[in-house]
């Protein structure tokens, strides 16, 4: 797909985006994101981006890291997504310092050297050029500072690999079905298979200047979060 097939896809997927993926993970999307928030460094009164925020969970858990003399900045190239994680924001007791962002992650508005860490969550895989989203996230770190990028793989192990090709065939598109989204949520199997994996991952990181590259399977191997480091 093209870059506005991908924003039309999550533009239409908005409305259950985050409904699906709590039914789908069985709530554990939640857990691989603050596993994704720690491993970004995210401290009090730290300047945070999240890219590909989509509707706004991650967003939301580094605002409660960074506080309220922190700043967290949510990009997203789907006015939708960003229209939800907006409304999730507002209905909270306690508003989060979320500033949100429509902008393309291949050429982000911000200055060089303005965030104290960065996120992905499942964005890396929709991009059109992996190796350039890397270059743009460290542009705008802070030297030493770390991103932390989530996203589904295919496992190493056949068995899990075939599992996960099942659940994905008999859970996945099935329950997208349901909502009105074969197709939406078809494209996931096909995405996987052209996705880097962790080793090339860390690879292209280091191509994109970051001195220190970790790729951390979990969930069997069928996710996993490169964590970087600039020098």
């Amino acid at each position: 797909m093209n870059s506005d097939q991908i924003q039309a896809l999550f533009d239409r997927i908005a409305p259950v985006y985050d409904e699906l993926n709590t039914v789908l993970s069985f709530g554990q999307h939640r857990i691989w994101k603050q596993m994704t928030v720690k491993w970004s460094g995210a401290q009090l009164g730290d300047t945070c981006l999240d890219l590909c925020c989509g509707s706004g969970d991650i967003a939301q858990m580094l605002s409660e890291k960074v506080g309220k003399t922190g700043q967290v900045y949510g990009v997203d190239f789907s006015a939708a997504q960003l229209e939800v994680a907006r409304d999730r924001a507002d209905r909270r007791c306690l508003k989060p310092p979320v500033h949100w962002v429509e902008s393309d992650v291949l050429s982000l508005p911000f200055e060089d050297g303005q965030f104290d860490c960065a996120t992905m969550g499942y964005g890396l895989r929709n991009v059109l050029d992996i190796l350039q989203s890397l270059k743009e996230i460290h542009r705008v770190l802070k030297p030493q500072s770390t991103a932390a990028i989530l996203d589904m793989h295919r496992p190493d192990n056949p068995l899990v690999r075939s599992f996960q090709q099942w659940y994905l065939d008999e859970v996945v598109v099935p329950a997208a079905q349901r909502f009105g989204f074969t197709e939406e949520y078809a494209y996931i199997a096909p995405s996987l298979d052209k996705f880097p994996t962790g080793l090339e991952q860390v690879s292209l990181a280091r191509q994109a200047g970051f001195a220190i590259a970790t790729h951390y399977p979990i969930a069997g191997g069928t996710m996993g979060v490169l964590v970087i480091q600039k020098g």
